[in-house]
């Protein structure tokens, strides 16, 4: 057998452990999950490592044969999606098993993706495999949680429904809204062309690909120009003139510049120079066309620099639109003398007419790419609003989005904060120097007032209807702050459903700035916006739940847990202090026996503000279990833990609870124990924190003890025994 004949027999193989390699080390993470595998960083073996090491094999080689594919635009199968998902899926659970729960919401992050980006059915695949990795998590090992299970479940079905349903919804008919009003808008036009000659009758109905457009569009521009200097050149040599020019009016109306010329001179005024002076300005006033000779040189001659040449007739027409706008001037001129004549005016009129036909063209095709680039900013607009995550992403996505848009000098992003009946807003993030003190303008909030902003919220319709006269001095978020220079203003309702969330400001100095096309687009990303902002809220809202105590607002046991297990391998790594503090509401019982659980309630919610004021910034509080909180302090030996503790102990005890039967006051016992020198296992450490505390409540309450004195008093007991 050759050499050549033994390919194939290996090709194959190759291709089927390449096609088996995702298969295994998804297989591989499951049983390996399922058997109680990645309980820890600090348990983590050799296995686990391989078993690690196998899944980034895996992710490389379906990269790897993703781009080949992609490379040779070959198309992508249901199975590559599915494999790819359930590899990223099983990577994700293996870091929630070995980091602690805490990390969990990277799961939602991770489902979001896949269901936005994949197909629905592939989508509805992983999420299944996701609850099974859940289950296998959740309900394995000493920690097992059926209610973190059913949560988890909950948010995961919750996340990727939603986003499919809703945001995917809005977008789709957003696109399909934006797309229909170009295409209209592009079919419009392009009969313009036809009637013009600039495309053929048989491109209706085949209509050109986006390159071939590119081409058409690019071609037409080039035969406006060729139109326009053909033009000209029939001017020149109908009527031998030495230059045959013409001169546009600037956006302002107010100067005049060259468009194209045929001249036998090199001092054609290229420059823009004024449009009301000279034989020229009094062409644009009369709006006629004016025939001038003289033997001895004319005078009011603009349109030549550095001095014009001694001309002895100028026949000069303007450029006129239907609607009667001027637009311009033609002008001719001869060096002899040598009148124009009737038919010279009539001739030069014709073609001025066809000048302006061909600039009309012209302005068309720029409209046209002017909407496309609009469109293409426009959906990739959207797409960074879909991509942001938190609320501070989606804010900075919708004010870059809509500057860029509409080419905004100021835009804000306002939210409605509802409590305890009372409607305020704030100024959550904004673009652009205009306000008065525009630092602190960010950040700010305002009650509710008559202000713009407050009765959009209020009505939820976009506002100002209709120009603003005093712009400088319209109140747009309250008194205390004016928008100073802008020339135009319109505020969007950011609305998801039945709820307003806040507001979009948009405004510019330029007047005009703000047309219907600008208006529509900021709308439609004013929509889009409110979802995005719903979507983060939602996030934060459940990554809130899942971390913290409800009624204290301190973290929960589950995730002091995750807190206390990073701080104690980081304590054994380096060798770092670090300090658990253990407290217990002295007579608790009693409190709620005498004064009710409503007050008892109330002494917690103070309990643990305390706690949380008197805490550093970097320390870790959070309720333990009924009555007890714990806080675990890092970098911190046992004497700093007692400072602490003497002074969270002291605020408690000076603390005056206003019930309903009289004041109340309660005190704190607190157990404190330190790393490593107390242990750095996670129950041990907890274990001897729990000692001190109970030594604490046996020899009096009220008083924080370290291991160190309660061992100490325990000595001293046996010794007077």
């Amino acid at each position: 057998m050759s050499a050549l004949s033994a390919i194939p027999p290996v090709s194959k193989l190759l291709r089927f452990l390449v096609r088996a390699v995702p298969a295994a080390a998804l297989l591989s993470a499951f049983v390996h999950l399922a058997r109680g595998g990645f309980r820890g960083l600090q348990t983590l073996g050799w296995t686990e490592a391989s078993l690690v090491l196998f899944l980034l094999a895996a992710l490389g080689v379906m990269g790897w044969r993703r781009f080949t594919r992609g490379a040779v635009g070959a198309p992508l199968f249901f199975r590559d999606d599915l494999e790819l998902g359930a590899v990223l899926i099983a990577s994700s659970y293996i870091v929630v098993a070995i980091a602690g729960g805490a990390v969990f919401p990277l799961v939602y992050l991770l489902m979001a993706f896949l269901v936005a980006f994949l197909p629905r059915n592939v989508g509805l695949m992983l999420l299944g495999m996701a609850l099974a990795f859940d289950a296998l998590v959740s309900l394995q090992g000493p920690e097992r949680s059926v209610t973190a299970f059913l949560t988890h479940s909950l948010f995961l079905a919750l996340f990727s429904g939603m986003y499919q349903l809703v945001l995917s919804a809005r977008i789709a008919a957003a696109r399909r809204a934006e797309s229909s009003a170009v295409e209209k808008r592009i079919k419009e036009v392009e009969e313009r062309a036809r009637t013009f000659r600039l495309v053929s009758s048989g491109s209706h109905d085949n209509p050109p690909d986006e390159k071939d457009e590119e081409k058409w569009l690019l071609a037409s521009v080039k035969e406006v120009e060729g139109a326009v200097s053909a033009a000209l050149e029939i001017a020149e040599t109908a009527l031998k003139t030495n230059t045959c020019a013409a001169f546009l009016l600037a956006s302002d109306d107010k100067g005049l510049k060259l468009y194209d010329c045929r001249s036998m001179s090199d001092r054609v005024q290229r420059e823009r120079f004024n449009a009301g002076e000279g034989m020229l300005g009094g062409v644009l006033k009369r709006r006629a066309p004016v025939r001038m000779h003289s033997a001895h040189g004319l005078k009011g001659i603009t349109w030549y620099d550095g001095g014009a040449p001694e001309l002895k007739a100028v026949l000069a027409v303007p450029i006129i639109e239907g609607s009667g706008l001027v637009r311009g001037v033609l002008v001719a001129d001869r060096l002899t003398h040598n009148p124009f004549s009737d038919d010279d005016e009539k001739l030069f009129t014709t073609i001025a007419a066809e000048v302006l036909r061909s600039i009309e063209v012209e302005r068309v095709m720029t409209y046209i790419r002017k909407t496309r680039d609009e469109k293409d900013r426009f959906f990739r607009a959207i797409e960074e609003l879909n991509r942001a995550g938190s609320p501070e992403q989606v804010f900075l996505a919708v004010l870059e989005s809509a500057r860029q848009l509409a080419g905004l000098d100021f835009c804000a992003v306002t939210i409605v904060n509802e409590a305890e009946g009372k409607r305020t807003h704030k100024v959550a993030r904004m673009l652009g120097v205009t306000a008065q003190g525009s630092k602190a303008l960010e950040g700010r909030s305002f009650p509710d007032n008559n202000g713009l902003v407050a009765n959009v919220v209020r009505y939820g319709a976009p506002l100002p209807g209709r120009d603003i006269k005093a712009m400088d001095r319209q109140v747009i978020f309250d008194e205390e702050t004016q928008l100073r220079g802008l020339g135009a203003l319109k505020i969007f309702p950011l609305v998801a459903g039945d709820r307003i969330l806040g507001t979009l400001v948009a405004g510019s100095r330029r007047k005009a700035a703000l047309d219907h096309d600008v208006l529509r687009m900021l709308e439609v990303i004013a929509i889009q916006a409110a979802q995005a902002v719903l979507r983060a809220q939602l996030y934060e809202a459940m990554e809130r739940m899942a971390t913290t105590d409800g009624m204290t607002g301190l973290y929960n046991n589950r995730t002091f847990q995750a807190k206390a297990d990073e701080m104690l391998a980081h304590s054994r790594r380096y060798g770092r202090k670090c300090s658990l503090m253990l407290t217990d509401v002295d007579h608790f019982k009693s409190v709620n026996d005498t004064y009710g659980h409503l007050t008892g309630d109330q002494v917690l919610k103070g309990v643990a503000r305390i706690l949380k004021e008197q805490a550093r910034d970097t320390d870790i509080v959070a309720r333990y279990g009924g009555e007890e909180f714990a806080i675990l302090m890092p970098e911190t030996d046992a004497k700093g833990a007692k400072i602490i503790a003497e002074r969270i102990r002291e605020a408690i005890m000076a603390e005056v609870f206003q019930t309903e039967m009289g004041p109340l006051k309660v005190t704190l016992s607190l157990g404190i124990a330190t790393a490593p020198d107390h242990g750095t296992d996670k129950l041990v450490l907890v274990e001897q924190a729990d000692q001190c505390l109970y030594y604490a409540k046996r020899h009096g309450r009220n008083q924080s003890v370290t291991v160190a004195e309660a061992q100490g008093g325990r000595k001293l007991q046996a010794v007077e025994g």
